[in-house]
């Protein structure tokens, strides 16, 4: 039974909030599903930290519960204040109302969009709308709600004065691959825009400084400059078009934290200082805090009351004052627990400084693992007490945002003890290298613990299959295998082995040794090095001195490269600076752009890494991972792990979830994933770029309006009705509202009606209330008073539509049109046939256009599917270059137009911004039709033809259509400035070609005659 949760592990919807989770047990998942959602807890157990001198020993932390940490110095438990509060935010977001929302307008707005939009391509997951709804309600709702939310200020107020004495932080937990840049870059325009339209207000500001630890991800956090081409806010749609222009008012500063360290002023040898000095007082050469402040954010400057935002945040904490020294550290794990807390220390007395000299506002910390490291002087492992949100990973795999780590078995591993393999580190660990490259040069890959080799070939087997699978597809970047090492040695003999090597002989001459697995190799088969390498060695000496950079590399890919400066051109305007291009940033843009098809890293298939994999590099083509190194702590187990969660695919399938996909892992020693589980390779799914194909097609690119509403000028005359077979309103089980409904006419006290009241109502009395409804909801004056002088009329015309087009099936009666929503549906389909012949005298309908963005165009389409159903257009006929198939129907039209001689060029309405608004019953809608077609009809000017292509037809489908009609296509055309517009719909598949045909002959006739 626990293996269903490897075959089926998605419970819940990434948009909605989730409602089941996985049992565990020990850190194993039971295959039990709980009802309910997982609370904030840890869900992995945290190997006991090492004694310290002068303190208590410290319990282990039990998997299933958040106690047992604390000591005297130490009284932080703070699982039960994420729940607690999660519960506050869980019954404020439930609030119908904004007005209670107890937030500003700005926000309230930012909210409901957040959580209602139709976006285009991928919207804000759940986990990252709530983490800013935390935010939010700790900055602008807890204040406002007296004790109860005082008590979790006070907490956020306590945990701060104890390790960040000065500093404001809240962390922010969500999974990696979760989308935390998504919610900085919501943070960062929450915050803008109220501080733009509110600028007196303290709870908000326009100056942000983001910190990130390492150059990486500096690099990739670019896309939260609004003036960045690929940034967040206008590609993903995260805000309002109409806000965009005070987002532009920002001042954001990105950098890493190492830059936050005070230098030297001057080069200056020991000696000259000592010239200089004298007998003097010790000189001083650092920058002071304000030449730090100048060169790091120059921009912020003159600002107050400044944002800070940490990625990657459990790199910045303040060693725990008076903490002793920690017993047992010895070799590596002694120098990462001193490296841990020089950076730590780096970072957080930058913050500090910032703080002295600009004022900060807040410092929110995003990180999937918030936890304090080896050395902080708190117990390993300690979740940052000011954590007040929680999205673990377990959580992410039950909403299926990220991949699923599982331990396959491969053929070639040998003996049936497959945990060895799990711990891999355990069993190779004294016969690995301990120092760096620089001082083991003469280590032999060939001799690399043959555990090691099993578990490389092990793991390559299952790869290899993996790579023939994702060929067949004809995916075009192939899957990317990691392999994590302890140190640079490490890392080199087991990149010789992967890749190919040189070796030298007694006489000084080179043979080289071809790589021990073959989809890795460097060389060819005459030991030629190959022209594209397919295995990348990364650690920190390597991009310092730009090693792996050779200048056959930068001539191979020197088209990539030229593209690489063009974009720095358009990004910073700085031409000097990409003619000037250094191998590190080179190198960079590789491990960047793997699995990117025609960019620099599209070719690698291995990387073979010490620390640059560890966070900051994410690519969705990793589908291995291999550790060879000590894991000390289940954090650093998911960092490493967390390098391949990111999925491939975000197209939800029918059930409106996604699809499970899987990371592979040997040599990690994630505690859910400990038992081994058979698991052949995954068939993949390509993913492709559907975009406009510019400018090569640029003369086939279509525009229209982009319509928000439509005016008209309702009769004051006698009232007629013509209705048609879209008229008429079939009642069944499908559209039957609930058993309980309130009822109120124009006067009188509201009753509660039951089914049996219903099947009681007389008809005149049901076209009383038609009429009602009609005159209080759809018939009002400039002044927005009923037309009661109406009202008999629209009881006459009322009493005709239920003789004609109601239609009572499967047990239904009329007396339910007194639901709310079955009333609203007919009154606008009465409503309809009143204005359909008065629309085309004097009173045209006009259509509203979208102040911000009035026209939509093909040339804006540009996004990444992997659906199988597509149609690779004629280049002839449409300016984007794939069509993605909903169904069969519509390849067979695509086929159809493009045969067609009189169609001029035509385009899918998906991911293009070509909606029509619609009512049906009391609910306004969004309608996307499915094509635009171009047709010549011999008119000067050519028809745009909206086609909707429907099997089945449901009342909504009968809503759109007359919509269409009666509003769209009239209100358009009588605009005047977006040409001539017509609808058609298709309803029978095997008549589509003649229909279609008939209708463009029907077109031309018009034209003749």
């Amino acid at each position: 039974m626990a293996n269903e949760f490897f075959v089926r592990p998605i419970l819940n919807s990434p948009y909605e909030y989730p409602l089941k989770h996985w049992e565990l047990d020990e850190g194993q998942p039971t295959g039990h599903v709980i009802e309910s959602r997982r609370r904030a807890e840890y869900i992995t157990p945290i190997p006991k930290p090492k004694k310290v001198r002068g303190l208590a020993t410290q319990k282990m932390l039990p998997l299933d519960e958040g106690k047992g940490l604390s000591d005297q110095q130490q009284q932080y438990d703070p699982t039960p204040i994420i729940n607690e509060l999660r519960r506050q935010v869980d019954q404020w977001r439930e609030m119908p109302n904004p007005n209670d929302w107890l937030v500003t307008p700005e926000t309230a707005r930012l909210l409901s969009y957040w959580r209602h939009h139709h976006f285009s391509d991928i919207r804000p997951f759940f986990c990252q709308v709530e983490a800013v709804e935390t935010a939010i309600w700790l900055t602008e709702v807890a204040p406002k709600m007296g004790k109860a939310g005082k008590r979790f200020l006070d907490y956020l107020a306590n945990a701060n004065n104890d390790a960040n004495p000065g500093l404001m932080r809240l962390a922010l937990k969500l999974a990696t691959g979760a989308g935390k840049t998504t919610v900085m870059a919501m943070i960062i325009a929450w915050q803008t825009v109220n501080a733009v339209r509110t600028p007196g207000s303290k709870k908000f500001t326009r100056g942000f400084l983001v910190v990130t630890p390492g150059i990486t991800i500096k690099d990739r956090l670019r896309v939260l400059q609004p003036n960045d081409p690929d940034n967040y806010y206008r590609n993903r749609e995260l805000i309002p078009g109409d806000m965009l222009v005070d987002l532009e008012r920002a001042k954001i500063v990105i950098t890493n934290y190492h830059a936050l360290m005070l230098r030297e002023r001057m080069d200056i040898s020991k000696g000259g200082r000592s010239l200089l000095q004298g007998r003097g007082p010790a000189i001083s050469t650092l920058e002071t805090e304000g030449q730090m402040i100048q060169r790091v954010m120059p921009d912020l400057m003159g600002m107050k009351n400044i944002m800070v935002i940490n990625d990657e945040a459990h790199h910045c904490y303040r060693e725990r004052p008076g903490s002793a020294e920690i017993e047992d550290l010895k070799g590596e794990d002694k120098d990462e627990a001193k490296s841990n807390n020089e950076a730590a220390r780096v970072w957080i007395s930058g913050l500090e400084m910032v703080g002295r000299k600009l004022g900060l506002n807040r410092v929110f910390d995003l990180s999937a693992t918030p936890f304090f490291l080896r050395g902080s002087g708190y117990a390993e492992g300690t979740l940052f007490p000011w954590t007040m949100n929680d999205f673990s990973l377990m959580d992410a795999i039950e909403c299926g945002i990220v991949k699923l780590p599982r331990v396959p078995v491969a053929d070639d591993v040998p003996g049936e003890d497959m945990p060895r393999l799990r711990n891999l580190w355990a069993h190779i660990g004294k016969d690995m290298p301990k120092k760096n490259r620089s001082k083991s040069k003469s280590l032999d890959p060939l001799k690399i613990p043959p555990m090691l080799q099993n578990a490389l070939q092990a793991l390559y087997g299952h790869y290899e299959r993996t790579f023939n699978l994702w060929q067949e597809a004809g995916i075009a970047s192939p899957p990317c295998f990691i392999v994590v090492c302890s140190n640079t040695a490490s890392s080199k003999l087991v990149y010789d082995f992967i890749s190919g090597f040189q070796r030298q002989n007694k006489d000084g001459s080179f043979t080289i040794q071809n790589g021990q697995l073959k989809l890795f190799r460097n060389f060819d088969e005459s030991g030629n090095p190959l022209p594209k390498p397919r295995t990348l060695l990364i650690d920190s000496e390597q991009l310092e001195s730009g090693e792996a950079l050779k200048d056959d590399f930068r001539e191979t890919f020197k088209d990539e490269i030229e593209r690489f400066r063009r974009e720095i051109i358009e990004r910073t305007g700085n031409r000097n600076g990409a003619d000037n291009l250094s191998d590190q940033e080179l190198l960079r843009e590789v491990m960047n752009t793997v699995g990117k098809e025609g960019t620099l890293g599209a070719s690698i298939r291995c990387v073979v890494s010490v620390s640059m994999l560890t966070e900051g590099w994410d690519a969705s083509n990793v589908t291995h991972v291999l550790g060879v190194r000590a894991f000390g702590t289940q954090l650093l187990c998911e960092q490493v792990i967390g390098r391949a969660l990111r999925r491939q695919s975000y197209d939800v399938n029918e059930d409106g979830r996604f699809n499970v996909e899987y990371a592979d892992v040997l040599g990690v020693p994630f505690d859910f994933t400990a038992k081994p589980v058979v698991a052949p390779p995954q068939k993949p799914r390509e993913t492709v770029q559907v975009k406009a194909v510019r400018p090569d097609r640029d003369h086939l690119e279509i525009t229209f309006p982009r319509v928000m509403g439509y005016r008209t000028e309702l009769p004051e005359e006698r009232l007629t009705a013509k209705f048609n077979k879209d008229s008429i309103l079939e009642l069944n089980q499908d559209l039957v509202g609930p058993s309980i409904t309130e009822n109120s006419g124009i006067i009188g006290e509201s009753v509660n009606l039951t089914l049996e009241d219903l099947e009681k109502v007389r008809p005149s009395t049901i076209a009383y209330e038609l009429a009602s409804h009609l005159v209080l909801n759809k018939w009002r004056d400039s002044d927005e008073e009923p037309k009661l002088y109406l009202f008999g009329q629209l009881k006459r015309i009322a009493k005709q539509w239920m003789d004609e087009c109601l239609v009572c099936a499967d047990g239904t009666y009329p007396g339910m049109l007194r639901y709310h929503d079955l009333k609203d549906t007919a009154c606008e389909r009465i409503t309809k046939g009143i204005m359909d012949p008065l629309l085309v005298g004097d009173r045209p309908v006009k259509a509203i256009l979208d102040p911000y963005n009035p026209t939509g165009s093909t040339r804006h389409v540009n996004f990444r599917t992997s659906k199988t159903e597509r149609w690779q257009t004629s280049p002839n006929h449409c300016h984007i270059n794939w069509v993605v198939l909903d169904s069969s129907w519509e390849g067979q039209f695509c086929r159809v137009v493009e045969g067609h001689p009189q169609v001029k060029a035509y385009v899918k309405n998906h991911n293009l911004g070509f909606d029509v608004p619609y009512r049906f019953g009391a609910e306004n809608r969004i309608y996307r039709p499915d094509f635009i077609v171009i047709i010549d009809d011999g008119r000067p000017d050519p028809l745009n033809l909206v086609v909707e292509i429907k099997g089945y037809r449901g009342e909504d489908t009968k809503e759109k259509k007359s919509t269409m009609e009666t509003y769209w296509v009239p209100g358009v055309n009588n605009l005047g400035s977006y040409g001539r517009w017509a609808f058609a719909e298709f309803t029978e598949i095997f008549k589509l070609e003649s229909d279609f045909r008939k209708l463009i002959d029907s077109f031309t006739a018009q034209q003749a005659a």
